[in-house]
């Protein structure tokens, strides 16, 4: 299902996706046959994610700390998203959500309004529902931003709630990964799951906590 929203909308539209994994389908369908016996990885079994590109031309050797954790959580990674290049800080002028292999990313609710950055790419995916979340990394404002212009939630942890591995260095004081979905809800389980040290965040969330505080 994704994938053919991807294929139907993402292509000539929003340009969030810059890469799809060519046995995302086969993974599905061995995981949904898994819950039919009554296996259950974790608690994203079966969901579709796409995580944050970081470079062109270079294949990944391994998989990243937080990827891993993904995928022992039972989520199917069906691919990579595009980004603002070079971290948007090629220009003074850099356009958000641009990159040479990816082209020009574009917010989903209005197509010629910014995407932000440099999360660009998952922030629309996510909002679009090309996957059930996405991935994004920050050093200052890259998952927050994209997250409030395409209308999702983003959690920038503090540096080192999730590994570090991975990630094209900037700061290292700054540096984290977060997931970017289209619920506080979401969001929080994914945190809990891609943490160094797991635990359930949704047990910190309280209805109506932002009641006439916005």
């Amino acid at each position: 299902m994704c994938i053919g929203r991807i294929a139907a909308l993402d292509r000539e539209m929003t340009h969030s996706v810059i890469e799809l994994n060519p046995i995302a389908a086969e993974i599905a369908r061995r995981l949904d046959l898994e819950r039919r016996r009554g296996r259950v990885r974790g608690p994203l079994h079966g969901l579709p994610v796409l995580v944050k590109d970081t470079m062109t031309g270079a294949p990944a050797l391994r998989d990243a700390p937080l990827v891993a954790r993904l995928r022992r959580a039972g989520a199917v990674v069906i691919g990579k998203t595009n980004l603002s290049e070079w971290a948007n800080i090629r220009s003074n002028r850099s356009s958000s959500g641009w990159s040479g292999r990816g082209r020009q990313t574009h917010n989903p609710h209005v197509l010629d309004r910014t995407p932000s950055g440099s999360s660009s790419g998952s922030g629309v995916a996510a909002a679009a529902g090309f996957a059930a979340f996405a991935i994004g990394t920050e050093t200052d404002e890259s998952i927050i931003s994209p997250s409030s212009a395409n209308g999702i939630v983003g959690i920038k942890p503090g540096v080192g709630v999730v590994s570090q591995a991975g990630i094209i260095p900037i700061s290292a004081s700054q540096d984290a990964a977060g997931p970017m979905a289209r619920s506080v809800e979401d969001a929080a389980l994914v945190l809990g799951v891609i943490a160094t040290r797991p635990a359930d965040y949704r047990g910190g969330l309280r209805k109506g906590a932002l009641r006439r505080r916005r």
